[in-house]
């Protein structure tokens, strides 16, 4: 079961990558603002600055979001920690731990998170590959601690 956790660490730290690439290509690329089509009426790509959560909540609070991160991740270690033997568990906590690295780093570094894609057919938050691993990570989780029949 370790090697598998060692795997899931290594996918997480792809997916961290991976989102960091994309934020800077999209940061470097597209107008701040600007809306490029990507398949009509379905999804868009746009360059979004975050200093909030979803919907901008709470945004401009930085130090907030620094302090909920560190802690988010002492949980999730804390969790990985004693979860270490579930497969499932792993892969929806190293999951929410490569989204969590994802928006921090952003946070870190530009005091904001860039975001970028949208979904044009539904009123909701333009997100990123970090979102994405987090959204993921958390419906893995759910149907981990769903299935697990352990006491």
């Amino acid at each position: 079961m370790k090697k598998f956790m060692w795997i899931n660490g290594l996918v997480a730290v792809a997916l961290v990558l991976i989102d960091q690439t994309f934020k800077n290509y999209i940061s470097s690329n597209l107008p701040l603002g600007h809306v490029r089509e990507i398949i009509p009426g379905l999804i868009s790509i746009t360059n979004l600055r975050n200093d909030g959560a979803a919907w901008s909540i709470l945004e401009g609070n930085q130090s907030l979001f620094l302090i909920i991160t560190l802690v988010a991740l002492g949980a999730l270690g804390y969790i990985l920690f004693l979860k270490r033997d579930s497969w499932s568990f792993n892969v929806g906590i190293w999951l929410m731990i490569a989204g969590t690295i994802g928006n921090f780093i952003d946070r870190l570094r530009l005091h904001y998170v860039v975001d970028m894609f949208q979904l044009d057919f539904i009123n909701f938050p333009i997100f990123n590959i970090a979102d994405m691993c987090l959204t993921f990570g958390v419906i893995v989780l759910f149907i981990a601690i769903i299935r697990d029949d352990s006491e």
